[in-house]
């Protein structure tokens, strides 16, 4: 061991043993083991949160929503069959696409049943990652929402399907007829799972000649969204302006996006006598920009109820085949999408993953000292670092690599099409999991269940029972 190595060694065990006995020895309102003590009680996040308030007294904006995963995807397994159903033959044969708004004039048809959600330009993210979001979704043959935010000639250029969202934006460039009828689906948004109906504000001090451009503001002017959409005070208003919105588009599907709540078959009972085609629901767990923890946290329902909910409505009202479901909320992986399309979604939309697919290894660009969200938020300092094309490529190949599990899932559950699976194909792991979802419980026997043919599966020395 060479000198300067042991001087180290010893100066160090000096200092360990002088910490350890001043812990041991120091009263404990005294201890900086306070610090272990008080984070098992406040955690990190709590602690740091509080400091935010204290430091601003504001309102925070906490990125990506919730902290919370209120839905328990996990508890949730698939059923693969062997002989009981045979699987299928060949993977190439699955079909992965959607309609949406079938019954509408022009209905939205995708390769793909994962949409990307709406993240505004200005609002959320950068002109640069807008422009990547939709020339992924383009390649991977889906669709990108525009969000709470502005038309953008561009990024409309670039993406082949395009989600006009007919927001709650007090600005003078927002849901003008010139640009809501360029849109292969308009999405009448009253409410996210993040922020519910609460307003928000962009101050003009962060707001460049770009961004006033665009969206028509005069210089010192807020990009304020508010509250409730002007004019809409009523189900007879909704219709009228679902009437219009076809009218003026001619056709394409019209779809109602609210906030996830316990009034959800009252919202979608208002949207369905307004003749909407589509339905959105946003669960409590989805992203956003900079939400109010509050909101975030404690307002909504989980997405895995809301859906439910939401799908045994439809089917309740008889028109389950007639107007799509859409959920969105907090929704990361194939095993989500796909569970979320067995409980009655027809398509699923995705934002935070999206957001994370698309800095992939440019976060190096910002690490150690920044997060990687300054590549994309229109407020990031390194937004102007973000390469477009590798964004892009990045989204589309975690787009297609979610695809191709979910069709390798398909073909164990012995189906033709990503949209055949369903609840049958799904058992619970606990009993809250069963009643919530109406899925069998994995830890009783299967109850009596046809199967092709009318054949059951052999048994031997007695006859199936039931198990209840």
């Amino acid at each position: 061991m060479g000198l300067i190595e042991e001087i180290s060694r010893t100066l160090i065990d000096r200092i360990a043993d002088q910490l350890l006995l001043r812990l041991m020895r120091d009263p404990y309102v005294e201890n900086l083991w306070e610090l272990i003590s008080t984070t098992m009680k406040v955690t990190p996040r709590d602690l740091m949160e509080i400091v935010l308030r204290a430091e601003k007294g504001k309102p925070l904006g906490r990125p990506f929503g919730t902290v919370y995963h209120f839905s328990p995807w996990q508890e949730l397994l698939f059923n693969p069959v062997h002989l009981v159903r045979l699987p299928t033959v060949d993977e190439k044969s699955v079909e992965t696409k959607v309609t949406l708004g079938p019954k509408a004039k022009r209905p939205l048809e995708l390769a793909i049943p994962i949409i990307i959600s709406g993240m505004s330009y200005g609002g959320a993210i950068s002109k640069q990652a807008r422009f990547a979001l939709a020339k992924a979704a383009t390649a991977a043959g889906t669709a990108i929402n525009t969000g709470e935010g502005a038309y953008i000639p561009e990024e409309r250029e670039l993406a082949a399907k395009y989600i006009y969202q007919y927001h709650r934006g007090q600005w003078p460039h927002g849901n003008k007829k010139e640009f809501y009828t360029m849109a292969d689906m308009v999405e009448i948004q009253l409410g996210q799972g993040a922020q519910a109906s609460a307003p928000q504000t962009t101050k003009a001090d962060k707001i460049d000649e770009e961004f006033r451009q665009i969206f028509g503001l005069k210089e010192g002017e807020d990009a304020v969204i508010a509250s409730r959409l002007p004019g809409l005070k009523s189900g007879e208003d909704l219709k009228r302006l679902v009437a219009r919105l076809k009218e003026e588009t001619g056709g394409v599907p019209i779809s109602y996006k609210f906030a996830a709540s316990h009034y959800l078959e009252e919202e979608i009972e208002l949207a369905l006598a307004a003749g909407v085609d589509v339905i959105v629901i946003d669960g409590a767990e989805a992203g956003t920009h900079a939400g109010q923890p509050l909101i975030a946290d404690s307002f909504g329902l989980p997405t895995m109820y809301a859906l439910v909910r939401a799908a045994d409505y439809l089917e309740e009202k008889g028109v389950r085949d007639q107007v799509s479901l859409i959920a969105a909320g907090g929704l990361l992986s194939p095993d989500h999408f796909l569970k979320a399309m067995a409980l009655g979604a027809d398509a699923v939309y995705i934002g935070t993953a999206a957001v994370m697919a698309m800095i992939h290894t440019q976060m190096v660009e910002t690490s150690p000292f920044e997060p990687p969200t300054q590549l994309v938020l229109y407020s990031g300092r390194l937004k102007d670092k973000l390469d477009i094309d590798r964004a892009a490529q990045s989204l589309t190949n975690y787009l297609n690599s979610c695809v191709a599990e979910m069709v390798l899932g398909t073909v164990a559950l012995g189906k033709k099409a990503l949209s055949e699976v369903d609840r049958r194909d799904l058992c619970a792991l606990i009993p809250t999991v069963a009643e919530i979802t109406g899925v069998e419980l994995g830890y009783r026997r299967k109850e009596a269940a046809r199967f092709p043919m009318g054949e059951q599966p052999a048994r031997v020395g007695e006859e199936a029972q039931v198990t209840h």
